[in-house]
């Protein structure tokens, strides 16, 4: 390695950026089209970790570099014996654990294989027009284990999840759109600018109700039918009783925007 080349810094395999109450965090390996490494999935886990730790953010977009989303994990780091997965998080430092905040998706070019499981393990998807979806890991002999044998039958009609999942065939964001798996559907370079939009909306929201309220819908999948409300309640019983609880009620009387405290 020459003097010069020692001095060119490596590229942080995940960037943050605060945009206000939202955290902007970029897959940043565009040279190979943003595949999960070990560092990547570091990367991830501690964008995570930053977002739900910090009061003062309420929402994450999360998105890629170079004009596409994700093609999975990097088969060539994976052979050299890195692990892409990253504690508690799992794959991609998402996959089993993600954010207790909101989490969007910005799609851009393509999501695939576990980069399809990166972005179903968002709460809401943002997709370009054109855009690849797809797990065609059966293509290699290999299973899409990330979470999405989990999550797309939970979205998506059985049968198309079984179509993708035994042809491994991508779909367009327009079908997805079309099928409820891509919540905003918006022109080639739009993605982040429409995610960024969205996730601002969603921001000017209480922080408190955002985060008991993805706690319920998340959790609550597995919950018997007569425990629902008790359960329920011990999650959004405190938000109710909250200082912003009763800051929304005044402002919405006064009829001015609220100022949220977080507690």
């Amino acid at each position: 390695m020459s003097a010069d080349q020692a001095t060119v810094p490596t590229a942080e395999a995940v960037t943050t950026e605060r945009r206000g109450s939202v955290l902007l965090i970029t897959l940043n390996r565009p040279e190979v089209r943003n595949a999960v490494n070990a560092a990547l999935a570091a990367g991830v886990a501690g964008a995570l970790d930053e977002l739900d730790g910090d009061d003062g953010l309420s929402v994450g977009v999360l998105t890629g570099a170079g004009g596409f989303f994700s093609a999975g994990m990097d088969l060539g780091a994976f052979v050299k014996g890195e692990s892409a997965w990253f504690g508690d998080r799992g794959f991609a430092g998402i996959t089993q654990r993600a954010a207790g905040k909101p989490l969007i998706a910005a799609i851009e070019g393509f999501a695939l294989a576990g980069g399809m499981e990166i972005a179903l393990s968002c709460d809401l998807i943002v997709a370009a027009k054109g855009a690849k979806l797809g797990i065609p890991e059966v293509k290699r002999s290999l299973v899409a284990a990330g979470g999405a044998l989990l999550r797309l039958p939970r979205v998506l009609p059985r049968n198309v999840t079984m179509e993708l999942a035994l042809t491994g065939e991508p779909i367009l964001a327009e079908r997805a759109h079309e099928l409820g798996l891509v919540n905003r559907l918006v022109e080639p370079g739009q993605a982040l600018d429409a995610a960024l939009e969205l996730a601002g909306t969603i921001a000017a929201n209480g922080p408190l109700a955002l985060a008991a309220t993805k706690r319920v819908m998340v959790e609550s999948s597995d919950w018997p039918d007569a425990e629902f409300f008790a359960r329920q309640g011990e999650i959004v019983g405190p938000v109710m009783t909250s200082e912003d609880a009763r800051e929304g009620a005044t402002a919405f009387a006064e009829k001015r925007p609220p100022v949220w405290k977080g507690r």
